[in-house]
């Protein structure tokens, strides 16, 4: 299961009480960490784009330099990222080139990564057996590509939110189902105590916030649901099912989507870890009900070398299929991308360039394993790379992606010859303004991702200015780009692109990355602008703390002289108890997140007790707040204290309730309701 956001994943931990809020970006980079979650648009690094002219020889890798390449690499990247161990497979020319292990699979045991049995936590990258199992029931007449999910549906019904717009079997292929992203707590620290894959889809079913087949949104339970199908129409479960038509055919026997996992796969498997000081803390929360999106799943990479040579050489490989050739078409063509200029979705497997190659990618991200599946169809060609560890600054991802783009640099290079494109002039003002991922949950907790993982765009010298997280590189935060085309930016200096898609009236509907074909960027309403809130959060805060540190001082202050209470001490005494709270609250929140490694795991297992505090603080808070306002009302009538003291008490009351209704707009209540009935978060 990938979130992220997450979903790539960087803490962005500040010091000091009045920066405190913004650890709430923690949560936004998850989200784009863990799936694969996240922004994903290639930067200048990655160097991706269809406008180059494809470099390189039409030959296959040779064997030797593709060793030399990863053997001078891997080991570095590891070293960087501190991160344990890897293993890389590489596959051309109807074989397999290279499969190597580097560092260990178990840090207390120094246990050597084996590319051939080393099982490594594949995460989202068991959404492409999904895809297959699908693909081979459409095939068998089973399932139809084009049909409302209900008609195979029994034990439970998808609600008709958005009645004549049924979500197909297609949608959840293509991650436009319109599923909003839920994930917390459904990871398990082990396989003893997991529900069946059809019971939790039925319990844990989230809303529908968009109308199928218009938005791509990174989508784990429509991803569950489709493997759930494949159960209903088969009468098998998920796993047995592809053990017996995926994993027996192609030889994969080191790979395995059963829980408990057999005992000889166990035997070999890595252990996932997480950087802690000077030493590594292992992983937990790999396991779970919804296999399909690949929890519990393990594979070894010389496994995986036999899927891609599979899907690369029309479904076969040594004369047994897992797919005829026009199924394996189906399951690598494009299938939705709102702009053809744009790289699009295949069926669970997204489309990239770099190097004017077109690239099938999948990553898959899970606490402690990150991984990344990249097909070169025109070449033959397939790279799997596993590593074992999240990495220092949450890099695990970027790592995986690292090596992909060193492999196709290396043997795929862009042409030098190829010319910078022409720009066009226009207006550039529509463009600008603050965007949103439509992988930003609406009905958790995690929205809070949306105060700070949102993007910004501004015009500058004719160019637009982006800033926020649209590229796998965590250390880029602002890219420029210059309009290529009406509505199609490239990135200066680099091929990067993005695409602004646009209603009737002319007016944007949503941002493209070529990074990322999973999610797109929606504009927001001014009042919706995260920095806005960022400012409204801060001041609150600020009145709110120096009042609980003021009256305290004075309330000190006054004993010590012997003088009596202030005037109306319950008034006061409810006021402070209400700012400590939302101190309080936010501190503790700020405890939650402030490590973003950590708070994956936490956030699949949902075992922190401040995931439960926190929210319940606030809504406390909330009810205190509401007796602020009856006191301030009667203060004001009354004649309670002088008018500077009845305005203090009013802009603090104030503060909290401004406060109180970003909590609520963010889901940090729970319910959002005190600012979603206002649209003022979106």
């Amino acid at each position: 299961m990938s979130v992220r956001r997450a979903e790539g994943n960087r803490p962005l931990v500040r010091r000091g009480w009045v920066r405190l809020i913004l650890v709430l970006a923690a949560i936004g980079l998850f989200l784009y960490g863990l799936t694969p979650d996240r922004a994903h648009a290639a930067t200048t690094t990655e160097g991706s784009g269809s406008s180059a002219a494809a470099g390189g020889s039409t030959a296959p890798p040779d064997p030797g330099s593709v060793k030399r390449l990863l053997d001078e690499i891997v080991p570095k990247l590891l070293a960087e990222h501190k991160i344990p161990g890897a293993a890389v497979s590489v596959v051309a020319g109807g074989q397999q080139v290279f499969a190597g292990g580097y560092g260990v699979s178990d840090v207390p045991g120094h246990k050597a990564v084996d590319p051939a049995r080393t099982a490594f936590f594949m995460g989202s990258d068991a959404k492409v057996f999904t895809a297959v199992a699908v693909l081979q029931q459409v095939r068998a007449g089973k399932l139809d590509l084009h049909a409302d999910v209900n008609t195979y549906l029994t034990g439970f019904r998808i609600k008709d939110s958005y009645p004549g717009h049924p979500v197909t079997v297609e949608n959840l292929l293509t991650h436009t189902g319109g599923f909003d992203d839920t994930f917390m707590g459904l990871a398990e620290t082990g396989p003893e105590h997991i529900g069946s894959l059809g019971a939790t889809l039925a319990a844990h079913q989230p809303n529908r916030v968009r109308a199928p087949g218009v938005t791509a949104a990174y989508d784990n339970y429509g991803v569950a649901l489709a493997g759930y199908l494949v159960e209903v129409v088969s009468g098998q479960p998920f796993d047995q099912y592809v053990a017996e038509h995926v994993l027996q055919p192609l030889g994969m026997d080191r790979t395995t989507f059963t829980q408990p996992h057999p005992a000889g796969i166990d035997a070999d498997l890595a252990h996932g870890y997480r950087p802690d000081g000077d030493g590594q803390t292992e992983t937990k929360g790999l396991y779970g009900p919804l296999t399909p999106t690949g929890a519990a799943a393990v594979t070894t990479v010389t496994d995986m070398g036999r899927l891609m040579l599979a899907q690369l050489q029309g479904g076969s490989l040594d004369g047994r299929s897992i797919l005829d050739r026009e199924g394996d078409g189906l399951l690598l063509a494009r299938h939705f991308g709102p702009d053809q200029r744009i790289p699009g979705m295949a069926y669970l497997l997204e489309q990239r360039n770099r190097n004017g190659q077109q690239l099938l990618v999948k990553d898959g991200d899970v606490p402690g394993f990150h991984s990344n599946l990249a097909l070169l169809p025109a070449r033959g060609v397939g790279l799997y790379v596993t590593v074992n560890g999240d990495g220092e600054d949450a890099t695990g991802g970027w790592t995986t992606q690292q090596v992909l783009n060193a492999f196709v640099d290396r043997f795929y290079p862009a042409s030098t010859a190829a010319a910078a494109p022409a720009t066009v002039g226009g207006d550039l003002g529509k463009y600008t303004g603050d965007y949103r991922s439509t992988r930003v949950s609406q009905s958790n907790l995690t929205k809070a991702a949306a105060l700070m993982g949102s993007v910004h765009i501004a015009a500058r010298d004719g160019k637009l200015v982006v800033t926020g997280p649209v590229s796998r590189d965590p250390s880029v935060t602002e890219t420029q780009w210059e309009q290529v085309q009406p509505g199609l930016f490239q990135q200066v200096g680099g091929a990067a692109q993005l695409a602004f898609e646009l209603n009737g009236d002319g007016d944007v509907v949503s941002m493209l990355t070529d990074g990322d074909p999973t999610i797109a960027y929606q504009p927001l309403a001014w009042y919706q602008a995260p920095e806005l809130h960022q400012r409204i959060a801060i001041g609150s805060l600020a009145v709110l703390g120096l009042t609980v540190i003021g009256w305290l001082v004075a309330a000190v202050v006054r004993s010590a002289r012997g003088k009596g209470r202030a005037g109306q001490p319950v008034a006061r005494l409810l006021g402070w108890v209400t700012g400590a709270v939302l101190v309080a609250a936010t501190v503790c929140f700020a405890l939650l997140t402030s490590d973003s490694n950590a708070l994956n795991q936490t956030l699949f297992l949902g075992d922190s007790a401040l995931l439960t505090v926190v929210p319940a603080m606030y809504a406390g808070a909330a009810v205190l707040t509401l007796l602020m306002v009856v006191c301030a009302v009667i203060a004001w009538r009354r004649g309670w204290w002088g008018v500077f003291g009845r305005l203090h008490y009013t802009g603090v009351t104030v503060a909290a309730l401004l406060f109180l209704v970003l909590a609520g707009g963010y889901d940090l209540i729970g319910t959002g309701y005190v600012a979603g009935s206002l649209d003022l978060i979106g």
